[in-house]
């Protein structure tokens, strides 16, 4: 959200421009705070939906923001309620509890000069993190300290990529993009057979441009991926051109499908039907399973005669109640698919063994799955 953010420093009215990729509104009740201010003191203000605009030392901002999510989780824990009576409530308790503690902590706000500085003592060097995630910079403006910390996080990942064997290689996620941390879906595509004479695939919702690179590293000749956020679309060409598949992988902004067919068309689509908060959270959460529904209607008319659709998708939405199988089997019959095969594997990521995790028994009964579809016949 690109706004202005007003206050009152030192007697005077200032204004500076509003950054926030969730996309939240300008706070209205802004102080100014500096180092010292105490967490409690601070805490009580974020509490009472007052933001503070740090003037004090950057390590003592960080330092102030470990110390306010402490007290947010320690309160989250006092003030949980009873246990929700079916795993539906106990996800929708467990989104208001996150969406509180981000409203809360997002409270606490740092300037940024027009070159992307923190005008501010002992801070930490950001211009180019923000460059990356923002784009050119030319004015001042305010941002909540926890998405500058993200920024910088993701700034990080950049430079340094994941290793995936799958792709030889690395991939370099950027910011607002989803990281292929969770390899067991990125496994399932390296390993399934591939349709017969397969020369030409449709990477549907490329994201980082991981599961086309992996599709070219298995020797299909031709890969069109797509994707409709800039941010995806610039991400998967430099990770496709840094592993040297420019000349097999192809990215195409389109909503979904590209025109034409392919003997394959592969989709990882978001897992859980849901409300996404932030940008990042689209390739998490689909509300009313949107992007699923839209690629197994379509998959019909872009599939080539004998060919494959490979959907990857996790069953977690159906052990918190948020989807049937038997709702998903009735998309897909209805998208005139039949399903040829499924491959599947258990996730390895850590909430899985996390029993204090409030979504722990649905993440420890989850399974991934490769669903192959093709045309029914008849």
């Amino acid at each position: 959200m690109n706004s202005s953010i007003e206050w009152l420093e030192a007697g005077a009215p200032h204004a500076a421009r509003w950054r926030s990729e969730a996309a939240i509104a300008p706070h209205a009740k802004v102080v100014v705070g500096d180092d010292r201010l105490g967490a409690d003191a601070a805490y009580r203000l974020l509490a009472d939906g007052t933001a503070i605009l740090w003037r004090g030392d950057w390590q003592n901002a960080r330092q102030l923001l470990q110390a306010l999510t402490q007290r947010a989780d320690r309160q989250a824990r006092t003030k949980s309620g009873p246990k929700p009576a079916t795993p539906a409530a106990a996800f929708a308790q467990h989104r208001r509890s996150q969406g509180r503690r981000a409203a809360l902590l997002g409270l606490l706000l740092v300037p940024l000069a027009a070159d992307y500085s923190v005008p501010l003592h002992r801070a930490q060097d950001v211009r180019q993190a923000c460059h990356e995630a923002y784009g050119p910079g030319g004015e001042d403006s305010v941002v909540a300290l926890r998405e500058l910390l993200a920024v910088v996080s993701a700034h990080e990942w950049r430079k340094k990529g994941i290793p995936v064997p799958a792709v030889e290689g690395r991939i370099y996620p950027h910011f607002g993009v989803f990281s292929p941390v969770r390899g067991e879906y990125v496994d399932l595509v390296a390993t399934a057979p591939l349709p017969a004479a397969c020369q030409l695939a449709f990477d549907i919702g490329t994201g980082s441009g991981i599961l086309a690179a992996v599709l070219a590293r298995r020797g299909v000749k031709r890969v069109l991926a797509t994707d409709q956020d800039q941010r995806a679309l610039q991400c998967a060409s430099e990770n496709v051109q840094k592993l040297g598949l420019s000349a097999a992988v192809e990215v195409i902004k389109a909503d979904l499908f590209p025109a034409g067919q392919a003997p394959l068309v592969v989709c990882n689509p978001p897992w859980v039907p849901a409300q996404p908060s932030s940008p990042i959270e689209y390739a998490v959460y689909d509300p009313d399973s949107r992007m699923l529904r839209g690629f197994l209607g379509g998959l019909a008319a872009h599939l080539a005669p004998g060919g494959e659709g490979w959907l990857i998708i996790s069953d977690l939405a159906e052990h918190l109640g948020l989807r049937t199988r038997d709702e998903l089997l009735g998309w897909i019959g209805a998208a005139g698919l039949a399903v040829l095969g499924r491959l599947d594997t258990r996730p390895q990521h850590p909430k899985a063994s996390d029993r204090s995790d409030p979504l722990h028994a649905a993440r420890a009964a989850e399974v991934t799955s490769l669903w192959r579809l093709g045309l029914a016949s008849g």
